[in-house]
């Protein structure tokens, strides 16, 4: 079962959030595509996605599997963070220097994992505005982004957090992974689809 709830919080900003419990329902995936697609076709800058997380802990591989199979998927834009070469703590300042120094002032599109409440694992939300890895396991790094996807892949434990991102469930993070894989390769190719 899903819920999705869609909220207009002005008139050029866009707050989503779709939950899930294991089973997809093909109308929110394409609800929350068509939020997207929205939001995309909103810029005239370069979008580049950027997929923020580390294969070495269960609940952060979020970031590089979506950014593995949006590679697959050849999405028409630019990808950063793969389980092959993922964008982490340790050199997230060096590829936000790189992708500044080679499209100049981008839209970045930041793909992110994140813990939350119990009864709130599974959801994903669309966001505008810049997010901070590393925020939940007191790891703060620069803000990153001018809209955002985050999925809350396992509850926060306030005394350690690192555990909850080690104890996550890969089942979790893989159907995940998926969703949001679908909802952007969808929305990346109606966008770059020439007008009829």
């Amino acid at each position: 079962m899903w819920s999705f709830l869609f909220k207009k919080k002005s008139k050029d900003r866009i707050e989503s959030v779709l939950s899930f419990q294991i089973s997809t329902k093909e109308s929110e995936i394409e609800k929350i595509s068509n939020i997207l697609k929205e939001v995309l076709r909103q810029t005239s800058k370069e979008i580049i996605f950027l997929c923020v997380g580390s294969d070495r802990s269960t609940g952060d591989s979020l970031g590089p599997m979506v950014g593995t199979m949006l590679k697959e998927k050849n999405i028409p834009y630019p990808v950063y963070g793969t389980l092959e070469e993922p964008v982490h703590a340790l050199n997230i300042k060096k590829v936000l220097k790189d992708i500044h120094k080679t499209y100049g002032e981008p839209f970045i599109f930041g793909i992110d994992a994140c813990l939350g409440d119990e009864g709130k694992i599974g959801s994903i939300f669309i966001k505008e505005g810049a997010f901070i890895p590393g925020n939940a396991v007191n790891n703060v790094l620069p803000s990153v982004g001018n809209y955002h996807i985050k999925a809350i892949v396992n509850y926060l434990d306030p005394i350690s957090p690192v555990q909850s991102l080690n104890s996550t469930r890969l089942y979790t993070v893989k159907i995940l992974a998926e969703i949001i894989t679908e909802i952007i390769t969808r929305a990346a190719f109606d966008v770059r689809e020439p007008a009829k």
